[in-house]
């Protein structure tokens, strides 16, 4: 469960109630029905996942990372193709050569995509660019100081990444207690991210005043997820405390870029010394193989449907909140259930109250 979260009575995930409890300004603002957004995971939130999610009633993000902006625009046409819910493309900076990013942006903003999510370090200049585009801009922070930069640049939207996230992990604090600090603080709605899994999870964080939460681990685990069966599989079975913070996939992204998989055997083989990793210094050595491309032991790549090669040693994302997915079932699915714990637990709150 995640920390600050207030645990429902026996039986509370059978009560069903009427989900516009769970409505927040948020879903106003992004056009969607329930305050849960795709956490932009790169490679593994393509079209296919962002469709079941927008079309199931949360908000959609493409992981484009790094992407060539002729695969961008393929996934931006397929997922209309497919809905005409609104979504956001999820790019990352800092981990980008610049001139790709610009390509990036401009090929979106020709595309009429008018959200995009940022993450890591806040570059004012990209996120004006959106701003004076007409764009909506989500940006994902690990600190109340990347909180301010990101808002005084123009963000619409905060999500606070907490350090139980899976994936790239930008800072060291909670999820709910970096949340505190900016429902303090910001101008603008602010979401949850890092650790949440469940209904439980999502009335946490609306009774704390967030306007909503943002999920991967969560929707990794669906039959629409990009991610290769080996990578479900395992995030079906881990359990919360398997998981572990490095830095030692750090190939393709800036030193210090810490995130938290699942251990394997490269973990293992660390010891105590999972943090402090030089790129410069790592051995390059190809382990497995998509699309052609060779991928690299450290590389920050994770398996894909079509990856080929040793995947146990590839970088397994997960969040904390892993020991809650015991099933692979349509993102659908997985979005509706947490719904339904959700309202079951602020409505049985509020009776209480009465």
């Amino acid at each position: 469960m995640q920390a600050g979260a207030t645990p429902c009575p026996p039986g509370e995930d059978k009560i069903m109630q009427d989900r516009t409890i769970l409505r927040t300004p948020l879903c106003d603002m992004l056009g969607c029905e329930l305050p849960v957004l795709l956490a932009g995971m790169g490679g593994v939130a393509r079209w296919e996942l962002a469709a079941a999610v927008a079309q199931a009633g949360g908000f959609a993000m493409l992981g484009m990372v790094r992407e060539d902006p002729a695969l961008i625009e393929a996934e931006v046409t397929a997922l209309r193709a497919a809905t005409d819910r609104r979504f956001a493309v999820n790019l990352i900076p800092a981990a980008t050569d610049p001139l790709l990013l610009d390509a990036q942006i401009g090929r979106c903003l020709d595309l009429g995509v008018d959200t995009f999510t940022f993450f890591w370090d806040v570059i004012p200049a990209v996120v004006r660019r959106i701003k004076q585009a007409g764009g909506l801009v989500l940006h994902q922070v690990g600190s109340a100081g990347a909180a301010r930069m990101a808002e005084e640049a123009g963000a619409d939207v905060l999500i606070a990444q907490g350090v139980e996230a899976g994936g790239h992990v930008h800072g060291r604090s909670g999820a709910f207690a970096l949340a505190e600090t900016l429902l303090a603080e910001a101008g603008v709605p602010v979401v949850i991210s890092g650790g949440i899994s469940t209904g439980r999870g999502l009335a946490a964080a609306l009774a704390a005043g967030a306007q909503g939460v943002q999920c991967g681990t969560a929707f990794l685990a669906t039959a629409e997820s990009f991610a290769h069966d080996y990578h479900k599989a395992r995030v079906v079975a881990a359990r919360g405390e398997e998981t572990v913070l490095t830095d030692v996939f750090v190939l393709n992204w800036p030193m210090g870029a810490a995130v938290r998989v699942i251990g394997n055997s490269v973990t293992q083989g660390l010891g105590n010394r999972l943090l402090g990793h030089d790129p410069a210094r790592l051995p390059r050595e190809v382990i497995a193989e998509d699309g052609g491309t060779a991928l690299m032991r450290f590389s920050t790549d994770s398996p894909m449907r079509h990856t080929t090669g040793n995947l146990e040693a590839m970088a397994l994302y997960a969040g904390q909140g892993v020991g809650a997915i015991r099933d692979i079932v349509p993102a659908a699915q997985r979005l509706h259930l947490m719904a339904d714990e959700a309202t079951a637990c602020l409505a049985r709150a509020a009776g209480s109250r009465a």
